[in-house]
């Protein structure tokens, strides 16, 4: 029922604030006569943060259309790879007529990246890819909004997020050869349950994991977020957040974790520090600082953007994450696509190099938490364990903003540089897909593409 409310306060909202945004403009064009009127820009900006406060956030586009290789500017192009029912894995395909350009992007690294189902979309890692797309080939996991999923498609437990990704990894081992794999908080844990278990049934792993700020032991230094799960029983977050879709979406019926509850979860961790950025962008805009204005709009575009989350993925993750410690603990199965349970076992893998990384001030996933991953991967001794700890970054800033640009991607492409085989190599053993075009068409559009 609380999910029908909102719905109805949304839709009852929604004209004001459209109201708001053309008052705003209104007051705002100084060839109008409400532009000349004293306070004309304070009133503006009253409008302006009104509608910023009651509009719908839909979810951003990457927009990533372009990006500087070694000074030459290369050509993206946005692609839905694989299109499963509740995940898109994208590609961001590379162009360029520069012939050397074009030779080293045929011989850069693959690289998955894993993003979060955790509340924002996919695009909260835009600076991630466009900063990784200027020295490898990127992919990246866009889950989908739970709503927008008919019931039709089944349910979506945790056991599928894992088998998601082992089909990922496969489908960019099937292409080059082998892969690397990127995932950034929340993803950490399914990411190293899928590569264990392939790792247990001998397959080939990618030959590094890079794990961002995520809870692989949720028990150390245990943050606001750690002392909800664990504070609460699996029963209460059965009976208080979990809701059914209304009718006017596609998902109608479907049991989820709705992303305005989860907005409102991220918001109450720091509402001082939202009210003084709201305050500030108010601030700008009587000022006429355009710039500053246009940097909050961006920011709280991709913040306030969404999704709901299946209910059965989101209470497994709560139970076997931040309540049993099931993967420390050593007691994980998860059901393969034919139904049979497996164990998580990291001690297995033994052929992909670990890196882990954390932020000196994180307040969703503490100290040590996914540095506690080389305590799980004993069987890597002939790969290199490597840790970093990113000074005076938090959260965010060890995959987005400028200590992401500046002090971690350098050690990301290091660490991958470093695992990856001599440039061609690792095409020697790359598999053409089934479905792939012929040969002819594929020599064609190797020459123009990357």
């Amino acid at each position: 029922m609380l999910y029908h409310i909102y719905e109805a306060q949304r839709a009852l909202i929604e004209p004001f604030a459209e109201i708001a945004d053309a008052t705003a403009k209104l007051f705002n064009n100084p060839h109008m006569p409400f532009g000349q009127m004293p306070m004309s820009q304070r009133v503006a900006a009253s409008y302006a943060l009104l509608h910023r406060l009651g509009k719908d956030y839909e979810k951003p586009e990457f927009g990533i259309r372009q990006v500087p290789v070694d000074g030459v500017m290369v050509a993206i192009d946005e692609r839905i790879e694989i299109d499963k029912p509740f995940c898109e894995l994208r590609r961001f395909k590379r162009f360029s007529d520069d012939p050397a350009t074009l030779t080293k992007l045929k011989t850069q690294p693959p690289v998955l990246i894993v993003a979060p189902l955790s509340g924002h979309h996919a695009t909260l890692l835009r600076d991630t890819v466009r900063t990784m797309l200027q020295d490898h080939k990127v992919y990246i996991t866009d889950w989908k909004n739970a709503r927008l999923v008919p019931m039709s498609e089944g349910e979506f437990h945790l056991d599928d997020y894992i088998n998601y990704v082992q089909e990922f990894i496969r489908h960019l081992q099937a292409k080059y050869g082998n892969c690397h794999v990127v995932s950034v908080c929340q993803p950490t844990v399914p990411v190293l349950a899928a590569v264990s278990l392939m790792a247990s049934r001998g397959e080939s792993t990618p030959l590094t994991m890079t794990m961002m700020g995520g809870p692989i032991d949720a028990r150390r230094s245990p943050t606001q977020v750690n002392n909800l799960a664990t504070q609460r029983s699996f029963s209460w977050f059965e009976n208080n957040v979990i809701y059914r879709v209304p009718h006017n979406f596609p998902g109608a019926g479907r049991r989820v974790y709705p992303g305005f509850m989860q907005h409102s979860g991220f918001v109450a961790m720091n509402p001082d520090r939202h009210a003084t950025s709201h305050w500030d962008y108010f601030r700008d805009l009587v000022r006429g600082d355009e710039s500053s204005a246009e940097t909050h709009r961006k920011f709280y575009d991709e913040y306030n953007a969404v999704l709901d989350m299946d209910a059965d993925y989101y209470l497994e993750t709560i139970k076997t994450v931040f309540q049993d410690f099931s993967l420390m603990q050593g007691t994980w199965d998860v059901r393969s696509p034919q139904g049979k349970p497996e164990r998580v076992r990291p001690q297995d893998i033994k052929d992909t190099a670990l890196l882990t990384i954390e932020g000196e001030l994180d307040d969703i996933s503490g100290s040590g938490q996914t540095r506690a991953a080389h305590d799980l991967c004993t069987g890597i001794e002939d790969k290199p364990a490597k840790h970093y700890e990113v000074p005076g970054a938090g959260h965010y800033g060890i995959f987005s903003g400028r200590r992401w640009r500046q002090q971690v991607y350098p050690r990301v492409k290091a660490f991958i540089a470093e695992n990856s085989p001599p440039s061609g190599a690792a095409h020697t053993a790359s598999v053409t897909p089934l479905n792939a075009p012929p040969a002819a068409k594929r020599r064609s559009d190797a020459r123009k593409a990357a």
